[in-house]
């Protein structure tokens, strides 16, 4: 006879990202929801918790269909990349500690640069590249697109 649930940690990770929908969902509740044409403030956060909320479900019936790797004993965490984990952490902090001195492009391209630093495989030119199409990709969607009013230098490099 089999054991029903195959791999407990990705059971608990399933149930983990279900509860965390249910919680963002919940509140998305207060909000306006508002129409798929005409999106109120609710709108897509409700959208993100459903999102999770499958991908949970995905993950909890993958632990109870596929077995554990044998060889895992658990999460060690001298294995865990902790440069990385730091590195994408110090990226997101700098664009959000930078966006208002520095503006939309320097904070956007600092933050890719150095969360392309976190890969093992990480080349400069290729980090370069990266921050580069992503700022252009950023003017387009959110300063052409969108019309928000990010300026793309600001007031520390002699933006607005």
């Amino acid at each position: 006879m089999t054991r029903f649930v195959k791999s407990p940690k990705e059971v608990a990770s399933g149930l983990l990202l279900i509860v965390l929908a249910a919680f963002f969902a919940w509140q998305a509740m207060e909000l306006p929801m508002g129409r798929a044409i005409r999106m109120g403030p609710g709108y897509f956060p409700m959208i993100l918790a459903g999102l999770l909320a499958f991908l949970g479900l995905v993950v909890l019936l993958s632990g109870l269909t596929v077995p554990a790797d044998p060889d895992d004993n658990g999460i060690r965490f001298r294995n865990w990349p902790w440069q990385a984990l730091a590195l994408v952490t110090l990226a997101v902090v700098i664009f959000g500690l930078g966006i208002r001195p520095l503006g939309l492009g320097p904070s956007m391209g600092l933050a890719v640069f150095i969360s392309a630093l976190a890969s093992q495989r990480f080349h400069i030119v290729t980090g370069l590249i990266s921050a580069a199409v992503m700022v252009a990709f950023s003017w387009a969607v959110f300063i052409k697109g969108l019309g928000l009013p990010l300026p793309m230098l600001g007031p520390w490099l002699g933006g607005y």
